[in-house]
C-alpha cells in the first residue's frame, strides 16, 4: 500500500491510495501508508505508445545512425561506417538524401571490409555490402526477399526480409531491459507491439524479459501469423503489410481479412501512402470492419478519405512525431499540394474518427512527449508548420498516448479501481503541456510498484496528507 500525497488530479490537488496494484481512494488527508510527495505534481494515467517495433528498438540502441539528421551527406556516412565498432555494422535510418541509392557496391566503396547492413528509414528495405552478403545468402535458389539485377545477381537490397535475415545472420539476443529502462523514463506502462514478424521465437524473447522484470511495460503484441496470447502479453491485431509498389488484389486483400476474423482477432494495415489506404477501404467495403480494426500510420489522408473512415469505424494510429522529425524533409520532396494530408490529427477528429498516437520507434524516437509537442505544433526542425490546422490543444494531444491497448483512442482517466499504471509529473499539468518533455516525468508506476523514479519519492509517515 501507498500513498501519492499532494498530486493535482483533474485540477485538483488531492491524495491518492494505492493497494493490491490498483487505485483505491482518492481524497484529502489520506493516512496509513508509505508517502510519495508529488508537491502539486500531476498524477496521470500511464502513457500507452501504440505503435512501435521492440526488437528493432533494442537493436537500433546499438547501431550507427545514419540518417540525414545523423550523417549528414556521403562523407558523414563514410566516416560512421568507418568508425563503428564490432565485426559486424548495423546501421539504421538511412535515406536516400544521404547519398543517394545505396546496393551492394556503393557500400563496398564506402566500407569493403567488414559486413555491412543498413536499414532505410522506413523499416522496409535492408541493404548489405558483399562481405555480408556472403556470410548470409545461402546456396541455391534465393527467397524473393532477396532483389537481383538483369542478370539474377544480388543487387545487396533486400525488401521486408527481416525475419528471412534475423534467421540467417549471428545470434545475438538484443538487450529489452535498457528499452524497458528507456520506456519508463518516459512515463510509458505499456506498448503495443506491431511488428508482423513477430512468431513464437520472438514472443518467447519478449515473455522472459517480462518475466525477468527487463520489461516492465504491459505488452500487448501483433503479429502477421497465428499467435497465442500469454501471462506476459496479450495479443492485438493481426499486422497487414502494404507496399505501394506492389498492392495487392482486393481478393487477396479481404482473404487476408478473413483469416484474421478466423483467428477472432481484428486487423492493423499498414497504410503510408493515398494508394494503400485507398485498396484497404476497398477491402473493407467487401468485408465489413469488427471493432478494433485499425490504419496504421495514415502517413497520406486525402480530405475525401475522411467520411469513409468515419463510416467504417476504424481507428487511425498515427506519428505526429514525424512532422518534428521529418517535415523538412517532406517540404523538400512532397507534392505542396499532399502537404496538408500529412499525418493528420485535428481533422480527423473532428469528423468524429477514432485517433491514437504512437512512436513507430526506433524509426521515431521512442519519446511520446515528443510526439505530443509535435502534435501541439505541427512544426519542424527548422519551425516550418505542416498542416497548421492539423494542430491539437495540448490536452489533447496528451490524449493520443492515454487510451489502452484495448481501446487506443479512449483516453483512461484517474480513477478509483483503475489500475496503478501511472506517471508523476514534476508540475502541474499544464506547465507540463506548455512544454512537453520526458523531463518532466518524475516517477513511473506500473501495478503501484515504481519502475522508474528520477530521485527517492517516499517521505517521512508523518508527512501524509499534508496539503497547502
Amino acid at each position: 500500500m501507498v500513498i501519492i500525497a499532494d498530486a493535482e488530479v483533474a485540477g485538483h490537488r488531492v491524495d491518492v491510495r494505492i493497494d493490491g496494484g490498483r487505485i483505491t481512494e482518492i481524497g484529502r488527508r489520506l493516512c496509513g501508508a508509505p508517502v510519495v510527495g508529488a508537491a502539486g505534481g500531476a498524477l496521470i494515467p500511464g502513457l500507452h505508445d501504440h505503435h512501435l517495433h521492440l526488437l528493432a528498438l533494442a537493436a537500433s540502441m546499438t547501431s550507427v545512425a545514419v540518417s540525414p539528421e545523423a550523417a549528414g551527406n556521403g562523407a558523414g556516412l563514410r566516416a560512421a561506417l568507418n568508425a563503428a565498432s564490432g565485426s559486424w555494422i548495423r546501421a539504421t535510418g538511412y535515406h536516400d538524401s544521404v547519398a543517394g541509392p545505396l546496393d551492394r557496391d556503393v557500400l563496398d566503396r564506402l566500407e569493403p571490409r567488414r559486413p555491412v547492413r543498413v536499414q532505410y528509414a522506413t523499416g522496409s528495405l535492408w541493404v548489405l555490402n558483399s562481405a555480408a552478403l556472403r556470410l548470409v545468402l545461402p546456396p541455391g535458389d534465393l527467397p524473393p526477399c532477396v532483389e537481383r539485377d538483369a542478370v539474377g545477381a544480388p543487387t545487396g537490397r533486400i525488401w521486408r526480409g527481416d525475419d528471412w535475415l534475423r534467421g540467417r545472420l549471428p545470434a545475438d539476443p538484443p538487450d529489452l531491459g535498457a528499452v524497458g529502462a528507456l520506456l519508463a523514463r518516459h512515463g510509458v506502462t505499456g506498448v503495443t507491439d506491431t511488428s508482423a514478424t513477430t512468431g513464437t521465437a520472438q514472443a518467447s524473447l519478449f515473455a522472459a524479459a517480462v518475466q525477468s522484470g527487463n520489461l516492465p511495460q504491459r505488452l500487448t503484441l501483433m503479429s502477421g501469423g497465428r499467435l497465442t496470447a500469454a501471462p506476459e502479453y496479450a495479443v492485438g491485431s493481426v499486422k497487414i503489410l502494404l507496399d505501394d509498389h506492389d498492392l495487392p488484389d482486393i481478393d487477396d486483400l479481404v482473404g487476408r481479412i478473413r483469416q484474421a476474423r478466423a483467428w477472432g482477432r481484428p486487423v492493423a494495415v499498414h497504410c503510408v501512402t493515398a494508394g494503400e489506404l485507398a485498396i484497404i477501404l476497398a477491402a473493407f467495403d467487401v468485408e465489413a470492419t469488427r471493432p478494433g480494426d485499425r490504419i496504421e500510420h495514415g502517413g497520406v489522408i486525402p480530405v475525401e478519405a475522411i467520411p469513409e473512415l468515419r463510416r467504417l469505424g476504424l481507428t487511425v494510429v498515427t506519428q505526429p512525431g514525424f512532422i518534428a522529425e521529418r517535415g523538412d524533409r517532406y517540404v523538400r520532396e512532397v507534392d505542396p499540394v499532399d502537404l496538408p494530408d500529412l499525418y493528420r490529427c485535428a481533422s480527423l477528429i473532428r469528423a468524429g474518427v477514432a485517433v491514437a498516437g504512437s512512436t513507430d520507434a526506433p524509426y521515431s524516437a521512442p519519446d511520446p512527449w515528443s510526439a505530443v509537442a509535435a502534435a501541439i505544433s505541427r512544426r519542424t526542425r527548422s519551425g516550418r508548420t505542416i498542416g497548421w490546422d492539423e494542430a491539437l490543444p495540448p490536452e489533447a494531444a496528451l490524449d493520443l498516448f492515454l487510451g489502452s491497448a484495448e481501446h487506443p483512442a479512449i483516453p483512461r482517466r484517474i480513477a478509483v479501481g483503475m489500475p496503478a499504471d501511472l506517471c508523476l509529473l514534476r508540475l502541474p499539468l499544464c506547465e507540463a503541456l506548455a512544454a512537453p518533455h520526458a523531463h518532466n516525468v518524475a516517477a513511473t508506476l506500473i501495478g503501484g510498484r515504481a519502475v522508474y523514479q528520477a530521485e527517492p519519492l517516499f517521505e517521512p509517515q508523518e508527512t501524509a496528507g499534508v496539503l497547502p
